[in-house]
């Protein structure tokens, strides 16, 4: 029994040491329409001290690209939709937009991908759309002839518009509309091994659909599911659904090995007095909850096992920006290099801050030196744990302590199958007090719960 617990630990420890580190899935949007922005060499060493790996700019600034130089931060560039016109026309000002944006830069600025205008679909402007395909295949030749084909992408940036059915995800389909430019654009990015790249967000499904239980699927949080009627899955949160739905709608159209990217996704954490979801909590929940459900590697019901790209909007507040006072209200970070909240992307600290209005600085804090076990609180009701049983073997853990035969599963009971599902979960998370909420339901103990062969991992206080 004490080898078991030897090596749990062992294996909690090398987990906390993974997420501790960078990981080349998480990525961030770097948006400029603001006033007040932090140096390019300030912001490039503020993100060398997370676990962002990739940064993505929709414009192609040289003093940032610079700046990421010899970091091995990946970067997206952008050509504006102002560009494509000019791009699809004439080669060689696709050669010479590849020769002033980045050349002077690659190999030492880590350059991966070049998007090709931004949600050009949904403008719904044929002349532009028409001129997406062309522009985006002279970007394509003109890398290929600075002999960079093979190492930096192509591709373009969509609303999740494009839809016209997203639920459930079984039966996600493009827009009858958009088909036709879709399929050009999906053989080329299917022959040249580029990411279909899209914009989901479950903060605009919320704000459609302001339940509870609707906000609770949204921010990652226990809930009791939402089954695809089409394949019988069981959907935990918003997230998968939407990127699912992108999945059945490019297998729809024969294009189911194009990988998706999700070229932004985020949540404000201040907005208008009228607006609904907007608020520090829910953003830091929705952050918070995803970068963890990415580093699970948990993957999504249709496509397990990975964790498909994915850029947070957004590293900076873009105090310029247009529309309610939500748009101006996704930073990460503000422009004093504070953290608005913490999402759990720090390299200095696993432990959130304390949301607050006040601005303080960044500073290194220590990890907690111990974190007990995760535990209901007493008079729990069989439904509340059923549903936070649920969304833990949900997230991708190891349920079959719990399950017949297994060292856990006597007493065969609810609430100690949940008791060790939400402890298990809360282990292997970032051990944030998100980690271990579950709607209010669970709490912290420094008393050790495991009993004859089942043991809880965790470490007491």
């Amino acid at each position: 029994m004490a080898t078991l617990f030897i090596l749990l630990s062992l294996s909690l420890l090398l987990t906390s040491l993974h997420f501790s580190s960078s990981e080349t899935f998480i990525g961030v949007n770097y948006g400029q329409v603001a006033d007040n922005l932090p140096p390019p060499s300030a912001t490039a060493k503020l993100l060398q001290s997370t676990s962002i790996e990739k940064v993505r700019l929709y414009g192609a600034d040289p003093a940032i690209i610079k700046a990421l130089a010899n970091t091995g931060i990946g970067i997206v560039i952008g050509a504006a939709n102002g560009d494509v016109p000019a791009l699809a026309s004439d080669p060689n000002s696709a050669a010479q937009w590849i020769n002033s944006n980045v050349l002077p830069f690659y190999p030492a600025s880590n350059i991966i991908l070049i998007t090709v205008g931004n949600e050009v679909l949904t403008t719904n402007d044929p002349n532009l759309i028409n001129q997406l395909l062309p522009a985006m295949q002279n970007i394509q030749s003109a890398l290929s002839a600075a002999s960079l084909g093979g190492k930096i992408k192509v591709s373009t940036v969509h609303s999740m518009a494009v839809l016209s059915q997203s639920d459930p995800p079984s039966s996600g389909l493009f827009s009858p509309s958009y088909q036709t430019a879709l399929k050009g654009l999906l053989q080329f990015q299917k022959d040249n091994g580029s990411p279909f790249a899209i914009n989901p967000y479950p903060f605009f499904a919320y704000q459609s659909d302001s339940r509870p239980e609707t906000l609770a699927f949204c921010l990652f949080q226990p809930n009791a599911g939402r089954v695809d009627s089409g394949n019988g899955i069981k959907y935990m949160n918003m997230f998968d659904a939407q990127v699912d739905a992108v999945h059945s709608a490019l297998s729809a159209m024969g294009f189911k090995d194009v990988e998706i990217m999700v070229a932004e996704t985020g949540w404000p954490y201040s907005g208008d007095s009228n607006e609904v979801g907007p608020g520090i909590e829910n953003a830091k929940a929705y952050n918070g909850n995803l970068v963890a459900h990415l580093r699970s590697m948990v993957g999504t019901p249709l496509m397990p096992g990975k964790s498909v790209d994915t850029y947070l909007f957004a590293l900076y507040d873009e105090d310029m920006k247009p529309g309610p006072g939500s748009e101006r209200a996704f930073g990460l970070f503000r422009p004093d290099l504070s953290m608005t909240y913490d999402a759990g992307i720090s390299k200095n600290s696993q432990t959130p801050s304390t949301p607050s209005t006040s601005v303080t600085p960044v500073t290194p804090q220590p990890k907690p030196t111990a974190t007990g076990w995760c535990v209901p609180k007493a008079g729990i009701s069989d439904a509340q744990l059923q549903s936070s049983l649920d969304y833990a073997c949900g997230q991708g853990i190891d349920c079959s302590p719990i399950q017949p035969g297994g060292a856990c599963f006597e007493p065969n009971t609810l609430a100690s199958h949940a008791a060790y599902a939400m402890n298990l979960y809360y282990q292997i998370s970032s051990k944030n007090p998100w980690n271990c909420d579950f709607s209010q339901t669970a709490t912290l103990t420094s008393q050790n719960p495991s009993y004859d062969n089942c043991i809880y991992p965790g470490e007491s206080t």
